[in-house]
């Protein structure tokens, strides 16, 4: 999951894009080069939380081209830095990202109004592979801000619906107030998905289900054999959630997750996203549990 990064890359010199800037000099230039971001602009800025914003992107010239549900690119605050951002949607050459403001970039890129530049290179890594699960029940599980990553799963699995079985969303968060995209789940709940919400702790006005979001995987309806998850949020949820799936039957390989590590290039270069054998950069985010479950043992320095 990449909605926010422990490192925020600083600004050493920064690319300002200005009226000189031409689709030749945007273009093929800066797509021939990884480390050069591309002028992107703020065409709308939606509030989720006290914390996180949505915003949508447009490309001043050329774009970054085609990405897939579960990758992400390295978003630049002109002048401050760049921090690795997972897509959360799009639309054409409309790309949007949420942003959790934890540090000095994703603060300037949280404070960007509509209007503003921001750079963008990318779409690195690889994604949640959406297509494979042809034929499966899919199950989405979403800790806090990991629905962000996932979103993209569900508006790709909503639109070829008659590809895939059942679609179950389950939902968790610290507290309501934290809960993102609220206003999208009566929308989601009459397209057919059954979707779980859950928080870890809640005050009077809160009717539905407190606990852990694994604790309500128990009342979500799929068959374990024949079922693909996709498991997003904090690292302690994802192994608790990929152990009590695999409890219910599904395979480890059939369990996805998105890792997080401390990424500064993003195309395989400087390794300071190693986790034993991979570079999540390249080798992830998303992988299979078969594969992360033991890498996931390892704490982050």
């Amino acid at each position: 999951m990449i909605v926010r990064s422990a490192y925020e890359r600083p600004a050493a010199d920064p690319f300002r894009p200005g009226p000189a800037t031409s689709a030749s000099a945007a273009g093929p230039a800066a797509v021939s080069d990884g480390m050069l971001p591309l002028p992107y602009r703020v065409t709308r800025r939606r509030v989720e939380t006290d914390d996180t914003v949505t915003l949508s992107l447009a490309p001043v010239a050329a774009d970054v081209g085609p990405w897939e549900p579960g990758q992400f690119t390295m978003l630049y605050a002109f002048g401050v830095g760049e921090v690795p951002i997972s897509i959360s949607g799009g639309d054409g050459a409309t790309i949007r990202h949420t942003i959790r403001d934890v540090g000095a970039v994703s603060h300037a890129l949280c404070a960007t109004e509509v209007g503003g530049v921001l750079g963008l290179r990318g779409p690195y890594g690889r994604g949640w592979d959406v297509g494979s699960a042809t034929g499966a029940d899919l199950v989405l599980v979403a800790g806090g801000i990991g629905l962000a990553p996932l979103r993209p799963v569900l508006d790709r699995a909503l639109a070829r619906r008659r590809w895939y079985g059942r679609i179950v969303l389950l939902v968790g968060a610290r507290t309501p107030a934290e809960l993102l995209y609220p206003t999208d789940y009566p929308g989601w709940r009459d397209a057919g998905i059954q979707m779980l919400v859950t928080v870890d702790g809640a005050g009077p006005g809160w009717d539905g289900h407190v606990g852990l979001v694994t604790t309500v995987l128990d009342r979500a309806v799929f068959a374990p054999a024949s079922t693909v998850a996709f498991v997003c949020g904090p690292e302690p949820m994802m192994r608790a959630t990929a152990r009590a799936l695999g409890d219910l039957g599904v395979p480890a390989g059939a369990v996805r997750v998105s890792l997080e590590r401390n990424m500064r290039c993003g195309i395989a270069l400087c390794g300071h996203c190693q986790l034993g054998p991979l570079l999540v950069c390249r080798d992830g985010p998303v992988v299979g549990y078969d594969v992360a479950g033991p890498l996931l043992a390892v704490k982050e320095l």
